[in-house]
């Protein structure tokens, strides 16, 4: 039985699914003809979360194809070694012992991984030398709450397993056949010849979002302008024609576009001199400032996570919720118009799944695009929440991130074979 093991990594968590491999069903990317593919299964997915804090969790779910999944219980998680780790090291050190002291073992062929910034060299997932590891940490200053992080697995794994293929997937790469004139600032030809564009991000979300639309949208359904609405902690919008990303919310950095949990989006680049003269605030603090304390943070001074300010009764609350449901409807109302006009609106992650009071005033403000919700389905979080008489079907679509990389994992290995 051989595998492949994801790993998502965060500032303060590692994420990681395992996949069996093996002809079974259909892949996700079948093809017209509807050929089975090489199939991969979700055997386990978990993380640790909260590391480097007293508060570090650990989780392990495995799932059997037609069984419920089984949810570990402390002990158990105990027993096989599963337990909270100090960081990073010390969490992928626990859960490579895990995986090789499993009773269902099987043979490890690659190790998938999230990097968020490609830059302008890396469009597609890559078998990591490491030459291109220092290639990618110079990219590091344009994601410095993810590069970082998501480079420290890939360097210690390349160690400790060094037969295994590390391979990275990038976040950037989905925009790469963006139109030059959706990449451009107006800026001086020559810092534009250094690499100063729009990048976009969240690209494995989006991608997955495409790969599975043509599922579950029904047989006639327009698809070619879709807008996907990826609202998290970290949170964009793309602009999605005929399965090419062709605009996005993010841009140079991570830090573009909506308001986010605790990162500003856009602001007027004037601000930020104003905050390095005026304020003299050192560069190290306005990136705190920009990165750590803005967003639903700032403008509520309660919290970065709308499931607190959903459910507070404190007028700064509800401020910061309006203000980052009236960003989204503008900047949805932007990318129709790089569309020429919208089919589908998706909502995915974590408050655009579960969060139907966001979605519900985003979608109130988006009237005017011919956009009606179906209030009820809408309650129930259904996959379809836009109302039978829409003329723009807006959609919830739960992504996974790590199967897109699993899947690009396999065929970059088909590739080599």
């Amino acid at each position: 039985m051989q595998e492949i093991l994801v790993l998502n990594s965060g500032s303060s968590s590692v994420k990681f699914a395992l996949y069996h491999v093996g002809t079974a069903y259909y892949a996700m990317d079948e093809d017209a003809t509807g050929t089975p593919k090489e199939a991969l299964t979700l055997s386990y997915s978990g993380h640790f979360s909260g590391l480097a804090t007293s508060q570090c969790r650990v989780s392990l779910v495995h799932k059997k194809v037609g069984q419920q999944p089984h949810h570990y219980e402390l002990q158990a998680l105990q027993a096989m070694g599963l337990t909270p780790a100090t960081n990073h090291e010390e969490a992928i050190t626990k859960l490579m012992v895990w995986l090789d002291q499993r009773d269902d073992k099987g043979t490890l062929i690659a190790i998938g991984h999230r990097v968020v910034h490609g830059g302008q060299t890396y469009h597609e997932a890559v078998r990591l030398s490491a030459n291109d590891v220092a290639e990618l940490e110079k990219f590091s200053s344009l994601a410095p709450l993810h590069q970082p992080h998501g480079l420290a697995p890939i360097k210690l794994l390349m160690e400790q397993v060094p037969d295994v293929p590390q391979i990275a997937c990038f976040d950037t790469a989905f925009h790469a056949r963006q139109p030059w004139v959706a990449r451009q600032f107006a800026l001086p030809r020559e810092l534009t010849a250094k690499g100063l564009i729009r990048y976009g991000f969240h690209g494995l979300s989006y991608d997955y979002i495409q790969r599975t639309l043509p599922n579950v949208l029904p047989k006639n359904a327009p698809r070619s302008r879709v807008i996907v609405a990826h609202l998290g902690n970290g949170a964009s919008l793309c602009a999605i024609r005929d399965g090419v990303s062709i605009a996005s919310t993010m841009g140079f950095t991570a830090l573009d576009g909506l308001p986010m949990g605790t990162r500003s989006g856009t602001l007027d680049p004037g601000l930020v001199l104003h905050l390095i003269g005026q304020e003299k605030m050192s560069v190290e603090e306005v990136s705190s400032l920009l990165y750590k304390q803005s967003g639903l943070l700032g403008v509520s001074g309660i919290s970065s996570d709308m499931r607190e300010l959903l459910a507070s009764d404190a007028p700064e609350a509800e401020e910061a919720v309006e203000l980052y449901c009236y960003r989204a409807a503008r900047e949805i109302a932007s990318l129709a118009g790089a569309l020429g006009g919208l089919d589908q609106l998706v909502f995915t992650a974590g408050i655009g799944e579960h969060a139907a009071a966001v979605r519900a005033r985003i979608v109130a403000q988006c009237e005017w695009l011919d956009m009606q919700l179906d209030e009820q389905a809408n309650h129930h979080n259904a996959i379809c929440i836009s109302a039978a008489d829409s003329g723009v079907g807006v959609w919830v679509i739960p992504t996974d991130e790590e199967r897109v990389i699993a899947i690009d994992c396999l065929t970059l290995l088909n590739k080599a074979d």
